[in-house]
């Protein structure tokens, strides 16, 4: 159909500023959100260059990657440095900072989403991989690196390459059991950790539009993982419910007007894309990985790969070299393997829809003697409301530990990390070696599944879970 356009065309081309050249363009960003451990050296950049902070009042801070869980005292010196600078910088620029104690604090994309700074059609980016989380509301989100970040800070542009557009399709009836984690990658495993790269993805199909909000930041924020630029769900009725009401969001006088121009973004019939991937969910079963990136993952009920069964020479041997650093042997059942720690949090699966689904299983169970389980909400938000519903009871009484807001062991950056070669079955989105701990093993998996496997102290889907 002629004219017809993506959503990702749409909100692209409504944030053309000017062309750069045939390939790039010059973007103006709506939202510019900061952390502590990626906005030192642009700001540093700043002061050099005797600039200012251009909009001020686009820029939202955040301490989360270095705060320690068990009780948000900074006793790491880098740690404490890097939010030191923060305070000071955003100070210094009228920044508006949600510090640790403030009832606002917690994971940067966790509270700007749950605040309302987060709007359809909106571009927005932040010095971190999994800015794509806010894809889910329609939005241009995407993580850069820290020149980039200093360019946001004193110009509110951003020049960009226009990438690729990218359908990925999900047809079929999701079984009860099954996530948007695991939809997500089962995606990863069929395309690969960079089957995306030079894409923008948009999320479409019958599966997708049941989500509600939260799975569907879940499933945004590891659209990185694919090697995607970003992954945007087209906003509907559900992203204006979660909306309507929120500190940031706009108010009555301008809320009909917002949604009128909102309800222009979805896809246009007969609308193209560069590449369209369909994923089959009627079959699909709980996922989880067994090796070192988040394409490398199985339904739990299979086992893990032989390396020689693999046809490309590259891929053979990034897999043998998973499961030498993991320590797994090919054919093991991925029910077998043991788990020393379980991690639920993280920017992918901490907000109370995943606290509810863990806390359904504990109930009335038992984490396994030989488990350490850590439950990390996402923010100081969704704890109070985790325990205006009794969910962190249940966690206690389950032997789980019940923890304050950050990134926490998503990332080795703060006290609450693996220790040697501990395995961990992790809520969060990244496999890598080394990623929760110098030597840490990581299989990724939903709440759901990290509650079960909890129980047992093996990895466990919850449909295999004994009744206790």
């Amino acid at each position: 159909m002629s004219g017809a356009r993506t959503l990702i065309d749409k909100v692209w081309d409504n944030h053309v500023v000017q062309p750069v050249d045939e390939q790039t363009d010059l973007l103006y960003i709506d939202l510019h959100l900061v952390h502590e451990a990626s906005s030192p050296q642009a700001f540093d950049g700043l002061r050099q260059a005797q600039r200012r902070v251009r909009r001020p009042d686009l820029t939202l801070a955040v301490e989360d990657h270095n705060v320690p869980t068990r009780s948000l005292m900074l006793t790491d010196a880098l740690g404490r440095g890097q939010v030191e600078t923060l305070r000071r910088n955003c100070s210094e620029h009228g920044i508006e900072l949600f510090r640790l104690g403030d009832t606002r604090q917690g994971i940067v994309h966790v509270v700007a989403p749950e605040r309302g700074f987060v709007q359809p059609g909106m571009s927005v980016i932040c010095g971190d991989s999994h800015t794509s989380t806010h894809g889910a509301f329609g939005a241009l989100a995407f993580g850069v690196g820290t020149s980039d970040v200093e360019h946001v800070l004193a110009t509110q542009t951003l020049p960009l390459a226009r990438p690729r557009t990218m359908a990925a399709e999900f047809i079929g009836e999701l079984p009860a059991d099954v996530t948007a984690k695991d939809m997500i990658l089962a995606l990863i495993a069929h395309i690969g950790a960079n089957g995306a790269h030079g894409h923008i993805i948009e999320f479409r199909g019958r599966p997708v539009e049941a989500l509600s909000m939260e799975s569907r930041m879940t499933m945004c924020n590891m659209s990185v993982e694919a090697g995607a630029r970003a992954g945007l769900i087209a906003p509907d009725d559900t992203t204006l419910a979660y909306l309507d009401g929120l500190p940031a969001a706009p108010g009555k006088a301008a809320w009909e007007t917002a949604v009128t121009q909102w309800r222009t973004l979805p896809t246009d019939p007969g609308a193209a894309f560069d590449r369209t991937v369909t994923i089959d969910v009627s079959g699909l079963t709980p996922f989880v990985t067994w090796g070192t990136n988040p394409g490398q993952a199985v339904p739990i009920s299979g086992a893990v790969p032989n390396p020689e069964e693999i046809a490309d020479p590259a891929a053979r041997a990034a897999a043998q070299r998973s499961l030498d650093y993991m320590d797994l042997i090919p054919g093991t059942p991925m029910r077998s393997i043991a788990i020393d720690t379980v991690f639920l949090g993280s920017c992918t699966n901490s907000r109370i829809e995943d606290l509810r689904s863990a806390a359904a299983i504990l109930r009335g169970r038992t984490v396994s003697p030989s488990v350490r389980m850590l439950v990390v909400p996402g923010s100081l938000a969704v704890r109070r409301q985790a325990e205006a519903e009794g969910l962190d009871t249940v966690f206690r009484a389950a032997g789980a530990e019940w923890r304050l807001s950050g990134c926490s062991m998503c990332l080795g950056m703060n006290e609450d990390r693996l220790t040697g070669t501990e395995r961990c079955a992790s809520t969060s989105n990244r496999n890598y070696e080394g990623r929760q701990g110098g030597r840490a093993r990581t299989h990724l998996v939903s709440p759901a599944v990290a509650a079960a496997t909890a129980v047992t102290g093996r990895l466990t889907g919850p449909d295999t879970l004994e009744e206790s």
